[in-house]
């Protein structure tokens, strides 16, 4: 497996990243692919690349995509999910289903991070449904609850630390 950055024409396939980042509490019963194209859920992906703190990290296994983590600062009208502050990058992460459950959210979790850290950032931010077992592995590379909400905790790591 290989990570890597990723490419400015391999951008299209966060559409497809974005989908699989949203927590499924029902797996036989999806929420329609369509979300993605609400402006709250959209603004995570919108035009990437074309913002200063726009990073996108992909795990390639063979000879294709099967994960990805990107960042970015979602500051606008339309604040993202995990939002601190304009100097906060916010995590989304992804990896194809059948390719869950093999390390693979990890090693890109501590890619980007050891990234960010390079980058000068002190901290990133990320939202997790309360049922999302993801939430572990978040905890598991150092981001801490800062904040209950209903439905979610909204999380921070401090890359100072990391």
């Amino acid at each position: 497996m290989l990570i890597r950055e990723i490419k400015i024409e391999e951008y299209n396939q966060l559409e497809d990243f974005l989908y699989e980042a949203i927590f499924q509490f029902d797996p036989e019963n999806l929420i329609p692919r369509e979300v993605i194209q609400l402006p709250e859920v959209y603004v995570f992906i919108k035009d990437f690349g074309s913002k200063k703190d726009d990073y996108c990290l992909v795990a390639e296994a063979d000879n294709k995509i099967v994960g990805a983590v990107w960042v970015r600062i979602i500051d606008g009208e339309i604040k993202g999910f995990g939002h601190i502050d304009k100097h906060t990058p916010e995590f989304a992460i992804s990896i194809i289903q059948e390719y869950r459950g093999k390390g693979i959210g990890t090693k890109l979790m501590h890619c980007m991070l050891n990234y960010l850290k390079q980058k000068g950032y002190k901290q990133a931010s990320l939202s997790v449904q309360k049922e999302n077992y993801a939430l572990r592995l978040y905890q598991k590379v150092g981001f801490k609850i800062i904040k209950e909400k209903d439905e979610d905790y909204l999380m921070l790591v401090d890359l100072t630390d990391h």
